[in-house]
């Protein structure tokens, strides 16, 4: 059997129960005549002689720990160790000592242990120096790389290894022979030692990452990253970072440690994006110390530019000046989105503050500056930094609009400005717009506002909302539904004319977003998007675009009626029924024939709600103008149940009439159905708000009789009406009786 020999150190353990070093030197296995059986062998890697000469007992507990250590008691109170430098050498010895014992390789204890030999294996890794740094030398960065490879595997051995490399100074050393192997051009070096630098990294240290990542060191351990062995050619990240990549002060930044932080963060932010490969999934946590580096750098920035005052008034004096150039205001609005996004690592006190500062020197009315500008790339760095801002404060924004309307126009509100540029945006996709729409409704959600003992926000800015903002918002819709944009045509399997709208994609997309966000106020807001739907007649112009040719937007439309029914109000279900609303509808599923797709299951699923929440005046009306159209689609029984509902509804009337006294059924009792319309044109026309949404006076504990309301005689008298026709039938009754 041939000898494989690896790289060891042999340890004892000493009467103090610490590891003594015995030596380095190589292993093998073989059989030795004198013991009679398999044996260790280690001889000293400096002249050879024997430094352990140990026979494999087939009795003996042998444990393999860290990837890297062969643990065992000889005798009692003589306990050995093997730190092997490469996995691979300790898994090769492990086989033989588990081929001798009979056992599988993959256990890691070969017999049963008794607790003293127990304890004595427990305290190796503990105890024991066992990383020998190699001397730092040219011809030994093949043996350093292959030792800072072989430690990754075991948290203990990486732990060891950055405590010798920090205790000896051996980066440093390393980054001197980088620059004699670059001058030398010793490309097999510089592979090595490309290998020690990705590996030292891995061991995710911080105390060697300030080493690594200190002025006099950074652009070193740069230079050996860029020699990748798995790369034709060297990369030139160097030239990159001191040639390309321009640092660029908006304002001069005078704070020197200020300035030697930004930089230093952008370099390792560098190494960490674009030098380092992807970590596998195994090395995933190796750079979770890299990370937080770079965090607490960000941190530290963001603080020290913050307490500098004068620099952040000259940086907003600057940026709202009439007279500051386009390009210098462009990179000032990126200073504030990398200054925001850094904002991002404090904890929430500190970014409270943070935004507060920012707030209170102006960033509300300097954004709505740069997001008029035409220039493309500043107005989405305004819209990242506005995205902050709403996300950190909807508040804070809200509360900044209300105010500049008591001052400005309706067409420089900040919010108006925001609902332009989704409207206005140029992207074939609308990815601007979509970002937009999402910072739109969260300044819109009910949910995200306040209300306090002084002031209800909801009720405060909704009105803001609907009076000045709301006809921006759908301004697109009612011009693309209007009669002159659209045309009259008649539909292949509709029994009625259908309005075509020419809608190209994109404005298909930008359409699909306003009602999106439509759909979200009728969910959310209840009496302010009523009055406004009903005032502007805004479904019917809404289900003009049931005839879309994209799908997507006729659906939106669908989906929009699909949220008023949900609601169940009576006030909807009249407005629907009055206007004939349903009429759309069902053209769009009679239009659609026989295909099973999404448009003919959502409409379906619109009446299949109605069928089952019984909404009788939906019902009644379905029925009494549609069901001969629709009685042919028999493939669902939506249909067949709304006339059954339909028919059961009416017999239960007209068992609840004839049960009825005949004088009651006068039509000289009815109140006219005039009189009830114009009951609800009267409501909507108020401009109170429904309860919950207004801040109502608490009502006085007695008012005089003359303060009360006319109607009130009109109830009086009508209630007295009421009893003397019962009273009345009470007499007929009793006589009846008699």
């Amino acid at each position: 059997m041939s000898d494989t020999r690896r790289r060891v150190k042999v340890y004892t353990l000493n009467e103090d129960r610490q590891w003594d070093d015995r030596g380095t030197g190589h292993v093998s296995s073989t059989y030795v005549e004198r013991l009679k059986g398999m044996s260790l062998l280690v001889r000293a890697e400096s002249d050879g002689s024997l430094l352990l000469e140990s026979k494999i007992n087939p009795n003996t507990a042998y444990q393999k720990q860290q990837d890297t250590l062969i643990v065992w008691s000889e005798a009692e109170n003589y306990d050995l160790a093997l730190s092997f430098q490469e996995k691979a050498g300790c898994d090769e010895i492990w086989e033989k000592i588990c081929q001798v014992q009979g056992k599988d390789p993959s256990v890691e204890v070969t017999q049963d242990l008794i607790e003293s030999e127990e304890e004595h294996i427990e305290e190796m890794p503990e105890t024991s120096p066992l990383i020998d740094l190699p001397s730092c030398e040219l011809n030994k960065l093949e043996e350093i790389a292959d030792l800072v490879t072989s430690v990754l595997s075991s948290p203990i051995r990486r732990e060891k290894l950055a405590l010798a490399l920090e205790n000896e100074g051996y980066i440093k050393k390393l980054l001197q022979l980088f620059q004699v192997c670059e001058n030398l051009e010793n490309t097999e070096g510089l592979h090595h030692l490309y290998e020690i630098i990705r590996g030292i990294l891995f061991l995710n240290k911080a105390t060697l990452f300030e080493v690594m990542f200190s002025d006099e060191c950074i652009m070193d351990v740069v230079g050996c990253l860029e020699y990748d062995p798995s790369l034709a050619q060297p990369k030139r990240h160097r030239e990159f970072l001191t040639k390309t990549a321009k640092f660029k002060e908006v304002i001069p930044i005078t704070d020197s440690e200020l300035r030697q932080k930004i930089h230093q963060t952008y370099r390792v932010q560098y190494i960490q994006d674009i030098i380092l490969p992807t970590p596998s999934v195994f090395e995933e946590n190796f750079l979770s110390t890299l990370t937080s580096f770079i965090f607490f750098n960000k941190v530290e920035i963001v603080s020290m530019l913050q307490e500098d005052e004068k620099f952040l008034s000259e940086v907003f004096a600057q940026l709202t000046d009439e007279a500051t150039d386009d390009d210098k205001r462009c990179e000032l609005v990126n200073f504030f989105k990398e200054f925001c996004a850094f904002s991002q690592t404090l904890q929430p006190q500190n970014r409270d503050a943070f935004f507060k500062t920012l707030a209170k020197l102006g960033i509300l009315p300097a954004l709505e500056i740069v997001m008029g500008m035409d220039d493309l790339q500043v107005r989405s760095a305004a819209t990242d930094i506005f995205s902050y801002l709403v996300e950190f404060s909807p508040s804070m924004v809200r509360e900044f609009v209300m105010q500049e309307a008591q001052q400005s126009d309706d067409d420089i509100l900040l919010i108006n400005v925001v609902i332009e540029q989704m409207i206005c945006d140029t992207d074939p996709e609308l990815g601007g717009a979509v970002q937009l729409m999402g910072l739109l409704r969260t300044l819109i959600d009910p949910e995200n506002m306040l209300a306090t003992a002084n002031k209800t926000e909801k009720s405060e800015f909704l009105n803001f909302f609907y009076n000045h903002c709301m006809h921006v918002l759908t301004a697109p819709l009612l011009a693309n539904t209007s009669e002159d944009k659209c045309e009259k045509d008649a539909v292949v399997g509709s029994t009625k004319s259908n309005t075509i709208c020419p809608d190209n994609y994109q404005t298909a997309q930008l359409l699909a977003l306003i009602l999106e966000l439509l759909t979200f106020c009728v969910e959310h807001h209840t009496y302010h998007i009523k009055n406004y739907i009903m005032n502007k007649d805004l479904l019917r112009r809404v289900l003009v675009l049931m005839n879309s040719k994209h799908t997507f937007l006729a659906l939106c439309a669908l989906r929009f009626m699909r949220r008023i029914i949900g609601l169940k109000d009576e006030f909807y279900n009249r407005y629907i029924t009055k206007g004939n609303l349903f009429e759309p509808v069902i053209n769009a599923l009679l239009d659609n024939g026989t295909r099973y797709n999404l448009l003919n299951s959502a409409v379906i699923e619109l009446f299949e709600f109605i069928r089952v929440e019984d909404i009788k005046s939906l019902i009644a009306h379905i029925v009494e103008n549609f069901y001969n159209a629709l009685e042919s689609i028999e493939y669902v029984q939506t249909f067949k149940g709304l006339k059954t509902k339909y028919e059961q509804e009416k017999d239960r009337q007209n068992q609840k009439l004839n049960s009825v006294p005949s004088i009651l059924r006068s039509n000289r009792f009815r109140r006219d159905a005039r009189a009830l319309e114009e009951d609800e044109e009267m409501w909507f026309n108020e401009d109170e708000e429904e309860e919950g949404e207004a801040v109502v006076p608490p009502v006085e504990k007695s008012k005089p009789e003359d303060d009360f309301p006319d109607s009130y005689e009109k109830f009086m008298e009508t209630k007295k009406g009421i009893c003397s026709i019962s009273s009345h039938c009470h007499r007929i009754y009793a006589v009846q009786d008699m």
